[in-house]
């Protein structure tokens, strides 16, 4: 396989058939059993109507209300318990060290991936799909939308914003990310943050705890074969956008260094995420998406999963 260093649309969308027979596995540890309200699953559709309001991109046409469309002589559409709180939020993590990989493809690359096959589930079950972009000068968000339509307006984005990232300089911190994501959010909506764990900074460590006690919260955390071990003793050319930089890797000290600034950016994410019981799922560059993501998959009882 030719080694992918930028996202590609028609790849995403074939994801799809990757989510036949799935949906986005609950967290035992969920909100609603944390504040102890009443919440129904991902999977089916609630029956307790809500509200009527003017119709959106993305409503389902079966759930139309004729009689305040007649009346209003505008389009409604009904909402119910569970289309009005369930849905799901991505935020990808788009700083420059995100952009690396050694084995088939870029992080950027793998973490667009997991967002889309996440996203196909998501909608699957009928709930709506958002997302946002931070880092590398990315500032993008797309408001959570239903069906087809809505999936593919989030694809289109980590296209355009894998392509649009800008590798100089471009640091965004995670809290700033989670300041936007908390706006976003709606309640009984999920979240799922990828990201390599660069980005997580002191503040993080403030905000991430004000979301995951309103909402069940996930973390892809990306990672690279050559983050986990220091390439062979010689000399190697590393580059990050325009900077150029030569690394003596015969150096015990540089082999030493190497893995361990690595690992301290995942267990600085990894131990808040920890200490709020919220789940962790590290995913490589190169791993199959599907088995490593299992623990946030399940089955479906009506369908079959295909292999």
């Amino acid at each position: 396989m030719s080694h992918s260093v930028r996202v590609a649309l028609d790849e995403l969308i074939a994801l799809s058939a990757l989510a036949h027979g799935t949906s986005l596995a609950r967290s035992r540890r969920s909100p609603a059993l944390r504040t102890g309200t009443s919440s129904s699953r991902w999977r089916g559709r609630g029956v307790d109507f809500r509200e009527s309001r003017i119709y959106q991109a993305g409503d389902e046409i079966r759930h139309m209300d004729w009689r305040v469309t007649a009346r209003s002589g505008k389009p409604h559409t009904k909402l119910f318990e569970e289309e009005r709180e369930q849905g799901l939020l991505l935020a990808m993590d788009l700083n420059p060290g995100m952009r690396f990989g050694t084995r088939v493809r870029f992080k950027s690359v793998q973490a667009a991936r997991a967002a889309a096959l996440l996203a196909w589930m998501a909608s699957a079950a009928g709930d709506r799909v958002g997302a946002i972009g931070f880092g590398g000068g990315i500032n993008g968000e797309v408001k959570p939308a239903g069906g087809r339509r809505g999936v593919l307006h989030v694809l289109r984005a980590l296209r355009d914003w894998d392509a649009s990232a800008d590798d100089a300089n471009q640091q965004e911190p995670l809290s700033s990310a989670l300041a936007r994501v908390r706006r976003l959010l709606r309640p009984g909506m999920r979240l799922v943050l990828l990201s390599d764990g660069f980005s997580t900074d002191a503040a993080a460590a403030e905000r991430l705890p004000q979301i995951a006690g309103r909402h069940e919260v996930s973390v892809v955390l990306l990672r690279d074969a050559l983050e986990l071990a220091p390439p062979p003793p010689g000399r190697y050319a590393l580059h990050l956008g325009s900077v150029r930089q030569i690394l003596d890797f015969s150096d015990s000290r540089v082999r030493s260094a190497w893995t361990e600034r690595f690992a301290a950016s995942r267990e600085r994410l990894r131990d808040q995420c920890t200490k709020l019981g919220v789940r962790t799922i590290e995913l490589d560059s190169h791993a199959d998406l599907r088995r490593a993501l299992a623990p946030l998959l399940a089955r479906s009882r009506h369908s079959t999963i295909v292999t």
